[in-house]
């Protein structure tokens, strides 16, 4: 399948940072007690699931049961610089020192919970033909080629599987509202940019609706 030439020159350009990124510190963050681990662990469970399995109240609040570590310290730095719009988790990623948001990767990284599921089940043939082949008309890549064939992630290409499917779509369909707020300091996500404008409402639906039915 064809990737699209801006797609590419991204990904090129993502990756080259991360590499130059990658150099190790000089000494590994100092790590939080067990108390405070403890208490902070309780308190993202308050919005995230007992399980961090997600939750779905006033606001649908996204798994991060098995997510990939180094997605979700990107993604926290993105709100503390305020790359990625949340008022919330602005705050929350703020007060996080480096040794407790190592540790906080780690702890939700090993959780697997069963999926919480909703999702349309008729949509969900379309949906994984998509992720599997992408979409070839629309230069729309697909979703395997970063996430894996089973939407486990790897490094700062972010686990999918069992996600929430509202929560997904929610994110694609407003993407350019919340993410990429800082064009000078791009990160993984910029890759997702030019997808995002690839897929219809119904096809997001359709591949959402497919990844939440992923353990």
């Amino acid at each position: 399948m064809v990737i699209g030439k801006y797609f590419s020159t991204q990904m090129i350009a993502i990756s080259v940072a991360f590499a130059t990124a990658g150099v190790a510190s000089a000494a590994e963050p100092a790590a939080p007690s067990k108390q405070e681990f403890d208490t902070k662990v309780l308190y993202c469970k308050t919005c995230h699931g007992l399980n961090g399995e997600g939750f779905r109240g006033a606001s649908i609040m996204p798994r991060l049961a098995g997510q990939q570590p180094d997605y979700v310290e990107n993604q926290l730095k993105a709100f503390d610089e305020r790359r990625r719009q949340n008022k919330i988790m602005a705050n929350v990623s703020h007060a996080l020192s480096p040794g407790m948001l190592i540790a906080l990767t780690k702890y939700f990284k090993d959780l697997n919970p069963k999926p919480l599921g909703g999702a349309p089940k008729d949509l969900v043939p379309e949906g994984k033909k998509i992720f599997d082949e992408g979409i070839a008309a629309k230069d729309v890549p697909a979703c395997a080629s970063c996430h894996g064939p089973q939407a486990k992630g790897e490094g700062q290409f972010p686990r999918l599987a069992g996600q929430l499917h509202d929560y997904i779509f929610n994110k694609l369909t407003h993407w350019n509202t919340e993410r990429g707020q800082d064009a000078k300091n791009p990160d993984s996500s910029a890759i997702m940019e030019p997808i995002t404008h690839g897929l219809t409402e119904p096809q997001i639906k359709a591949v959402a609706a497919y990844l939440s039915t992923l353990e």
